[in-house]
């Protein structure tokens, strides 16, 4: 049977404008809709007076335009950004042309991988690196706000969450979203930091997640239990597709994701590699050959 994730979908906002969803927090979402983005990037703003923003999102002029009008009057003194994918990070600059603020981040894409000698994927915001660098458990004071960091590599290797204290609200970023599970890509991407990083959050009390795309998830932990079974589901299909004797990825995908729409198929490819490297490095599987997108698996 498969899992029951309940996602959800609707969301009632007009681009451009601040909504207040919860205490402290208002939100700003930018107009780049997409399959990967769902309605846009929602950029976060948090406290009074002086404020912290979180995800710029894109380097979209407007959206910019759309934050700086939200906080007429009030001074931006932080920007936190939870990873480097171009959908969360290139506003930065444009913001801190305006504000002056600074950035406070893990790391430049690749971070934590890069250390390792890891090439990381083509992509990311290769132009961002934070002024000041973030490490879990950090916390950052602001005027009426304060944030605490939270590692969480997974779906990339520099993701970072940031509670806001106050009101025990995470936001989540990519790592947790409500609307869909994350892609997670190799190299950067990396299965068993996701897993070890949605298992963290079991561990935690945050009361809602604000991730950047979708709307709130307000049942955090029943929702990452579900994410954790969706995974081990996925690998229960792989195991299904290699005893049917299917072994390349490229034909394991139509029968995992039946109801993905073919132009998704590259992106799910890279999600059941992130997988099988996965299964492999624990001794599940084998390779044919080097252990990529192209090869054949059998179990070991």
């Amino acid at each position: 049977m498969a899992v029951d994730i309940p996602f959800r979908r609707q969301l009632d906002f007009d681009y451009g404008t601040a909504d207040v969803v919860g205490p402290g927090i208002r939100r700003v979402i930018a107009e780049n809709p997409s399959p990967f983005t769902l309605y846009g990037t929602g950029t976060y703003i948090l406290g009074s007076g002086s404020v912290a923003v979180v995800d710029p999102g894109p380097a979209d002029e407007a959206h910019i335009a759309a934050l700086l009008r939200a906080t007429e009057g009030e001074t931006i003194s932080h920007i936190l950004v939870t990873h480097t994918h171009m959908d969360h990070s290139p506003g930065c600059r444009l913001l801190q042309a305006h504000c002056g603020a600074l950035t406070y981040a893990y790391g430049p894409h690749g971070a934590g991988k890069l250390e390792q000698g890891v090439p990381v994927e083509e992509g990311g915001d290769m132009e961002f690196s934070p002024d000041r660098l973030v490490r879990h458990g950090d916390i950052i004071q602001g005027g009426d706000w304060s944030v605490e960091c939270v590692y969480t590599p997974g779906h990339t290797s520099n993701h970072m969450c940031f509670q806001l204290r106050e009101s025990k609200a995470l936001f989540t970023g990519d790592h947790v979203m409500g609307w869909s599970t994350s892609i997670i890509s190799p190299p950067d991407g990396d299965m068993a930091s996701y897993l070890a990083s949605l298992a963290l959050l079991l561990e935690r009390d945050d009361a809602v997640y604000w991730p950047t795309h979708g709307p709130a998830i307000t049942d955090p932990k029943p929702f990452v239990q579900a994410f954790i079974e969706h995974r081990q589901e996925r690998e229960a299909q792989i195991f299904a597709c290699i005893d049917d004797g299917v072994n390349l990825i490229v034909d394991m995908v139509p029968l995992m994701y039946k109801s993905t729409p073919e132009f998704m198929y590259p992106a799910a490819a890279r999600s059941v590699f992130a997988a099988i490297e996965y299964m492999v490095n624990r001794g599940a599987l084998v390779s044919d050959g080097q252990v990529n997108l192209d090869a054949g698996y059998r179990r070991a």
